[in-house]
């Protein structure tokens, strides 16, 4: 193989093999390589210097040539979040255009994720970390000939981008969603002749609920469900229909998974927590914390120190480790609200609040929820008078993404800080018994 991350070669090496299903059309890979050769021709502001190009991640066609693309000629792709507001991707450009990537070794994507300052950090994934992970997630999956990956994952998220990656390293076809709609999920599973899907917890329980009597396919040989905690009943509901559940744990400083059931496992998913570490992946508990290393580690942060080569990764998430190398995820990063498989950081959101009129302090964090996992709460204390719901709805709109605004409010006399004068975060959740919707909140999108 020539190049894995390549259509060019995956056009020379399996012609006529179906690359991609998109609407009613499906494209072998000698088509989908005309089709981004025009792109490549259409696009002629690409230079050849590692500039990132700023691309929003979504479920189209035109997207996923775009993406091949830049593949193709080596320009890495800033990925932005369809569903961030138009401030926020503003932001993540301006930020990216200000660093080069001239030390790092053929750097593929850059993914921004908010860190404990609420500051966006771009992560950066070389094209050899993209690789390696699809050659770890192919050593449990293994490929069948007629594979294809149902894509209904955001492509502005590392788990959307990873199906593309993997499914072009494997010369197999990749099913394109515009998005994911629990109503439909099934027939489009048998439409497409899906083998493969990802969804995140609260897809696989929603699809449950809108699907009673649904059991799987003889063709469906794995359902992947990451991006957050999967509760123990919704493994045995989805094993006892019959689902091959294969749990993933990962984030996208590791390009997706490096953790994960056991394929052969995949009936019996409960039984075996997280998984194991995937093939060349080590993982490591120290100080409580996960640390993982690997070649699909991503090179560093833009604008960062590149991480030092054979380091370890602080995930930040607490577990372990049993006798049988399964891990045990006990809580995700103390700073982190996971809703809806979206992954949200309380300071960012606290930043952002602070900055509007009519509120003093904030603090941020997450609330359970049977839907959504968690949801997104605020204690706030007020400057003055505080702002009327519509008026800090109006704030947070173009501001924030819909799945980072707070869904829960109340205001309190003052937030508890701890002997250093940060945030004590561990007092937050004293508050939910104070919250209250906030007005016109709408749903999560």
């Amino acid at each position: 193989m020539t190049d894995a991350l390549s259509v060019f070669a995956a056009a020379r090496e399996a012609p006529r093999a179906t690359a991609l299903r998109s609407g009613d059309r499906t494209y072998r890979f000698d088509e989908l390589a005309d089709l981004v050769n025009d792109r490549l021709r259409s696009l002629p502001e690409l230079g050849s210097a590692p500039r990132p190009y700023a691309l929003v991640g979504t479920n189209t066609l035109d997207t996923v040539l775009t993406v091949y693309a830049l593949l193709e000629r080596r320009i890495p792709v800033l990925l932005l979040h369809p569903r961030a507001t138009a401030e926020e991707q503003a932001s993540e450009v301006e930020a990216a255009a200000c660093h080069d990537l001239d030390g790092v070794a053929d750097p593929a994507a850059i993914l921004y994720t908010s860190g404990t300052t609420g500051r966006p950090r771009g992560a950066v994934l070389t094209r050899s970390a993209l690789i390696a992970s699809a050659a770890a997630s192919a050593a449990n999956l293994g490929w069948q000939r007629d594979d294809c990956w149902l894509l209904a994952m955001p492509l502005g998220r590392i788990g959307g981008l990873s199906i593309l990656t993997r499914c072009l390293a494997a010369r197999t076809a990749v099913a394109l969603e515009p998005g994911f709609d629990a109503a439909t999920l099934p027939l489009r599973i048998d439409a497409t002749g899906s083998t493969l899907v990802s969804l995140v917890p609260t897809m696989l329980a929603q699809t449950l609920d809108a699907h009673p009597q649904w059991n799987a396919p003889a063709r469906l040989r794995a359902i992947l469900v990451g991006g957050a905690a999967a509760p123990l009943a919704l493994l045995r509901r989805a094993n006892e229909r019959g689902l091959p559940i294969v749990i993933t744990y990962g984030c996208t400083e590791t390009c997706s998974q490096v953790v994960a059931t056991p394929y052969e496992h995949r009936f019996e998913t409960a039984q075996f927590a997280a998984g194991r570490p995937l093939a060349g992946v080590e993982l490591r508990v120290h100080d409580g914390h996960l640390h993982v290393r690997g070649p699909m580690l991503m090179e560093g942060y833009l604008g960062e120190p590149a991480l030092p080569a054979g380091a370890w990764f602080d995930t930040g998430d607490l577990g372990h480790l049993d006798e049988g190398g399964f891990l045990h995820v006990h809580a995700r990063r103390a700073d982190l609200i996971i809703t809806g498989g979206e992954n949200v950081y309380p300071a960012e959101i606290e930043r952002v609040l602070q900055m509007c009129p009519g509120i003093r302090e904030a603090g941020v964090f997450g609330l359970p929820d049977p839907i959504w996992g968690q949801v997104v709460a605020a204690a706030l204390v007020a400057d003055q008078a505080p702002p009327a719901d519509l008026d800090l709805l109006a704030y947070l709109h173009d501001r924030l993404a819909p799945y980072k605004r707070p869904r829960q409010v109340c205001f309190v006399p003052t937030l508890q800080h701890t002997a250093a004068g940060k945030l004590d975060r561990t007092a937050l959740p004293g508050f939910a018994s104070l919250l209250r919707p906030l007005r016109a909140a709408g749903t999560i999108a």
